[in-house]
């Protein structure tokens, strides 16, 4: 039986929210719900989850971190810390995510006082309220019968963050481009109103969709089982307050793809049309030999 939208939001903190080993130390779990493999957001958000405890007064603007092996999810993954710098504006901290003995992420994060400047942005692109669109049930209904068993009983349960796409050709193998589509995106719950929590809910949340962008210039759908996609990294900038629990609207395109990889950026926006943070990512994307 699927767990309730607020249970799989309280699912998805309790999974962010690290247990303490040592100073500098961590232990993060993974939900066990049957995959394979970690899912990289879930690394992502621990990561920085692990950084930001041990950061005083300050929020992260930036982190970059590499995939470097498949996490797996019947182990615990441990968080080491290290505290690179604290400056007077600025602190640094570098991630090791570590199973088994090896490192299967890296991650390094910048944080920063709060500061007076200049601001300029880009406009939010002009598309339909998310009120307006189908709702992720009527989604999974409409492709119901594309998609593989695994993806069927992935839609079947409840998650912690609602998709709803502006555009449908990247489910049914339309070919754009640039790669270019939007969703709106947010928790199916309320969440605590830490600031910190929404960042790292929210860097969970950019890994769900970013790599799609590299398959839709070439008319690879959604549910398309001949390709192997994986992230490779992942770099994320915060650029103004925001709350995860909030439409937000996740603008994604692909500039360039060669090599069997794919290279993806992502503009997140309130439906104010504030530019609160910024996605690149670089994944593989591998034709399976047959």
């Amino acid at each position: 039986m699927s767990a309730p939208p607020a249970s799989a939001v309280a699912n998805l903190l309790s999974i962010l929210d690290l247990e303490r080993l040592e100073v500098n130390l961590f232990r993060g779990k993974s939900p066990q719900d049957g995959w394979q493999r970690v899912f990289g957001g879930q690394v992502i958000g621990q990561a920085l989850v692990a950084a930001c405890r041990t950061v005083e007064g300050r929020r992260p603007h930036s982190l970059h971190g590499y995939f470097v092996l498949p996490g797996d999810p019947k182990h615990p993954i441990i968080y080491d810390v290290e505290r690179v710098r604290d400056g007077r504006s600025f602190s640094t901290r570098r991630v090791r995510a570590i199973q088994h003995g090896a490192a299967i992420f890296s991650l390094s994060a910048s944080f920063h006082v709060e500061e007076e400047g200049a601001e300029h942005q880009f406009s939010m692109p002009d598309v339909p309220p998310p009120e307006a669109l189908k709702s992720e049930a009527d989604v999974r209904q409409l492709f119901h019968a594309h998609m593989s068993d695994a993806m069927k009983a992935y839609f079947a349960r409840e998650r912690p963050i609602e998709i709803r796409p502006v555009e449908f050709g990247r489910y049914t193998g339309e070919a754009q481009a640039e790669g270019k589509f939007h969703v709106w995106i947010r928790t199916t719950a309320p969440l605590p109103d830490d600031p910190v929590v929404h960042q790292c809910v929210l860097a969970y949340a950019s890994d769900m969709t970013l790599l799609d962008a590299a398959n839709v210039p070439h008319g690879r759908s959604f549910f398309d089982q001949s390709v192997q996609a994986a992230s490779l990294d992942h770099a994320m900038w915060f650029h103004r307050p925001f709350r995860a629990d909030d439409w937000l609207l996740y603008a994604h395109d692909s500039p360039s793809g060669q090599n069997s990889r794919g290279f993806t950026r992502g503009s997140i926006y309130t439906r104010e049309g504030v530019l609160v943070a910024s996605v690149a990512q670089e994944g593989l994307l591998r034709e399976k030999k047959r």
